[in-house]
This record gives structure tokens, sequence and C-alpha cells, in this order.
């Protein structure tokens, strides 16, 4: 068929004829043609001729040629059927142009400059490609344009794809305008098919959440986009992504072949503690795990800790980070150097210079040791920031803090305040896969005071409801400062309050013992009071 020689070409136009988007052809002197169905118009003598200025500046739209776009391999026809164009604005700069239709009325366009420069022309308010599909069994959703005509090329530009206008951060906006149209829902599964970084990871997350379990799966590539896969030559692979996509569940949701890796491992002790029946009544220290301590002011609390803080950095060979936050630094060096050298290094003429100088030297020379060098600095956020970096850049896998109730002495609500910090210690814990260790300061209970041996309860715990919910093991330690004897007033009874491993060490205890020379505990058999046996029957140092 010919056509008017002396015309000259405007733009492309919907096709009333075959429905096609923008392969009907607008001439000068008003005649079309479809480049689809071939349909022909000839040109209306009793309306005057568009010219190209008039029809861009009362559309506000630019126009321009569908054509193959060699470097994204995107042929021509693809361009054609969903109305990607190339052409250039009023400045004349060259620009790529996607066009957006409601029901096959232009309502806005995309315009994409070199550099990945992007404007917008009308409006956006529906999907790309969403007025070429009206129902099917499968609909593709993609990230961006180009990848919107990569999927359907591959598919022979048969099955329905679209995709979002604006990008993963409005996704889920852009999905539920289309789905409370009730377009989405001539369909009966839907594959999101968006970039395989994190914002397109995050956006999948959040438009698969508009929908009703089991509709939506979602696509995995190998590269970064379906563009990129189709450039590659490896066009095949978008369809087999889309037919093994998956369908989206929640995070935290598995199945138990998703585990199953992980079952086959044989369960393993913990490392052990340096206390020989705790490693029993335990099954030792594991990542993941909060073990919370709580005893009267002055009972041995932190000398406990700091006793296992010198033998995970001297026989575990493992890395420690102390947050003292009611002890100095240095101090905190002396006592855990003690603890290695066997000898007292914080009290004056209790060692020589030498022996402080090998146990210092040899501390330095394992470097495990990590301390918080901000005394009566208890923001908890700022502890939590340092936690992170010592696991991430140094490989800290123990955590030991003295203590928690600190974070609260500042707070309006200190239950509320304890409640979001051991939240916080568990999930770190968790996520870090690092061990955490908790002092906690007690509540004044009835009766016998806990300086004089009372009985620890976990409820006595300030934070109590916190710290039962989230700790593994809770325990507290009895000790009578005030005993006439020595040897009862330098024994502690260390008590399992909780044990959420296998709940069988609750309420049992175990007596350790302070030797004055060496400033180690050390484990002690316990006493049978019911066979008449005394505290004047043990020998032994005094505290």
């Amino acid at each position: 068929m010919t056509h008017e020689s002396d015309s000259e070409f405007l733009e492309h136009i919907p096709c009333e004829a075959c429905g096609s988007s923008d392969a009907n052809a607008l001439y000068t002197d008003g005649h079309q043609f479809c480049h689809i169905c071939e349909n022909y118009i000839p040109a209306d003598s009793d309306t005057p001729p568009p010219t190209r200025e008039k029809c861009m500046s009362n559309g506000k739209f630019l126009s321009g040629e569908a054509c193959s776009l060699p470097a994204r391999k995107l042929t021509e026809e693809t361009c054609k059927k969903f109305g990607y164009l190339v052409g250039t604005d009023e400045s004349g700069e060259p620009c790529q142009i996607a066009n957006y239709r409601d029901d096959g009325q232009l309502i806005g366009q995309k315009i994409r400059y070199a550099g990945k420069g992007f404007s917008v022309r009308g409006k956006t308010a529906c999907l790309f490609g969403q007025h070429l599909w009206s129902k099917g069994k499968m609909l593709v959703i993609t990230e961006g344009e180009i990848d919107a005509l990569s999927v359907s090329q591959v598919q022979a530009n048969k099955w329905p794809t679209v995709s979002i206008p604006n990008g993963a951060p409005s996704a889920k906006k852009a999905v539920a305008r289309a789905n409370e149209s009730g377009w989405l829902d001539n369909f009966e599964q839907i594959i999101l098919m968006f970039d395989m970084d994190e914002e397109g990871r995050d956006a999948s997350e959040a438009v698969a959440q508009l929908f009703e379990p089991g509709r939506v799966k979602i696509a995995s590539l190998p590269m970064h986009d379906a563009n990129d896969m189709l450039v590659a030559g490896r066009g095949a692979e978008i369809i087999d992504a889309i037919w093994q996509a998956k369908a989206w569940r929640p995070d935290g949701i598995v199945r138990v072949s998703d585990l199953r890796e992980r079952l086959m491992r044989p369960v393993q002790m913990g490392v052990p503690w340096p206390f020989e029946t705790l490693t029993e009544l335990t099954y030792g220290r594991r990542p993941g795990e909060v073990y919370t301590f709580g005893a009267g002011t002055g009972v041995g609390k932190t000398d406990v800790f700091t006793q296992v803080i010198a033998q995970t950095i001297t026989d575990l060979g493992e890395k420690v980070a102390a947050f003292y936050l009611e002890q100095p630094a240095d101090e905190t060096v002396r006592r855990v150097a003690g603890k290695i050298g066997h000898r007292r290094f914080h009290v004056p003429g209790a060692f020589t210079s030498d022996e402080w100088e090998a146990a210092l030297n040899e501390l330095e020379a394992n470097d495990r040791l990590f301390l918080y060098d901000h005394f009566g600095v208890t923001d908890w956020d700022v502890v939590k920031s340092r936690i992170r970096y010592l696991a991430h850049a140094e490989g800290v896998k123990h955590f030991f803090i003295d203590h928690l109730t600190a974070f609260a002495a500042h707070a309006e609500d200190e239950r509320r305040e304890l409640e979001k910090v051991m939240a916080d210690i568990s999930g770190m814990a968790q996520e870090l896969q690092v061990t955490m260790y908790v002092i906690s300061h007690l509540a004044t209970p009835e009766g016998k005071p806990h300086e004089e041996g009372g009985r620890v309860m976990l409820r006595h715990f300030k934070g109590a409801r916190a710290i039962g919910f989230w700790s593994h093991f809770a325990f507290g330690l009895e000790r009578d400062q005030q005993a006439e004897n020595d040897i009862e007033k330098s024994t502690t009874t260390f008590r399992v309050l909780k044990d959420r491993y296998t709940g069988a060490s609750t309420g049992h205890t175990f007596l350790l013992r302070y030797d004055h020379d060496t400033g180690l505990l050390h484990e002690t058999p316990p006493f049978d009071f019911d066979a008449g046996q005394s505290w004047e029957d043990r020998d032994g140092p005094s505290f």
C-alpha cells in the first residue's frame, strides 16, 4: 500500500483497529497507517493537518520511533509492542521514552537520558505495559521498563510482563495501586523479578506481603537484573528463573528440610567454665546464649566474672571484651592478670614486681582482652555499637557486662529500660553468634540480707521479668560477709536459678572457696551439716 509521499511522520499513536499501543503512525497531512495490522486511514480534508509542534505542545508528550536497542539486545518488535521509543526532547537531546497508558490512553512518559538521568511527563500512575494484558495465569513484575522488555522478549512477547514505574523504593505503593484497581485480580500468580540487590530483595518482601500466602513467588537471577541476563546471552535462564521462582514466606519461617544440614551436625558440648561442676550442670557455654549473674553488694560476682575471663583467654584461647562500668580499665587488667599469675596484683604488698611484669607480659602477648575504657559512661546505645564493632572487626566471641543495672540508672522507667537492654543483648547474641555474660544488682529482699548469706531468688534481680525471659541461664551467688568463721566468710554458694537448656540443673548448688594467697576461686566439697559437720572442720586461709 502507498501513502501520501509529500507528508511527514509525526508520531506513533494507538490503533483503534487492533488495539496496539503505538504502532499506528500519524502523518502531517492527517493520514494514519498501523504497522501491526496495516489498517489505513486516509487524510481528512475537513480536519487541518496537525503539525509536529502542535502535537507536542498540546499533549506535552514527546514523540519518537520504536527501533531496536542493540546495546540492550532488544528488538524493534519488543520496543514497538510496549511503546518504548527513541527520540529527542525539545532541546534536541537524545532520549528513550517509556509510554505509560491507562486503557490505551497515553497518560505519562518516563524519559531516560544517557547516564541514567530520568524525567517524567504526565503521570506514571499505572504499571508499565499494564494496558497490553487483560488477564492470564501468570504475571511477571520487574523493577524497570528495560527489564520488562527483556523478560517479555525471551517469551516471544506473548506472556504478561509489566514493570513498576519508579524503582524499588516505591514498588509497594505502585503494586498496591494496581491491586486496588482490581487489575491484578485477573492473574492467578504473580512472579516478582526485581533487581538482585538489597533494595530489590526488600522491595520483593514488601510487595509480597500485599497478597494472600502462596500467590506471589520471587524469582532469583545469577546476575543483577533481567536485561543483564539478556545481554549476556542467558535469556533461557530468565525463563528458568520464572518457573523456578519460590513462593514467598516471611523471614524466620523454615521447614525441617531447610534445617537438615544443621540437624545432621553432632550435638556438641559447649566450651568449659573454670568450675567443673558448672560445666557439668550447663553442658558448657554456647554461642548465642546469655548468662546472667546476680549477688548482693560485695559478695564476689565481679570476681567470678574475672576468673571466667582469665580462663577464657588462656585455656580456651578465645577473645574477650570486658565492659566493667564501675571499675577502671587498668584495675580490671590487674585483676585479670592476677587470675592468670595467681597473685592479687590489685592489693599492695601481695606480689613482687617480677611477678607482676611476667603476668602483664603474658596478658599483653596473647592480645585477647579488650576493655571499655570509659569509666562511668553508661549509654547502652554506645556500648551496643562497641559490641558490634568488636564482634565484626576483632572477632571477639565473649562479652562480659558488669553491670546491667547501670544502663537504667537515669531512665524514667527502670523496668522498661532493662527490658529493652536485655532484649537487645539476647538479639545480638543470636545475630552475632557470641556469648553474653551479664551481672545484675539485686533488690533488697525480705528477711536475711544477701550480704549476710540470704538466699538469692530470680525475682530479686532488678529487671527480673526481662532477665528471666531472655537469659538462657541465671545464677545467684550467696555468701555471708559477716560470718564469724573465716572459712564460712570465704565460701560462696553458687546457685542455678534458671536452666533453659535442659531445666535439670535449676536448684542445684555448689561451693566456691576463695584462696587468699592466689586470689583464685576453687570448688570445695559441700558440707554435711546433718552429719554434724561444721565450718570449723575446714582449714584454709581467710578471705
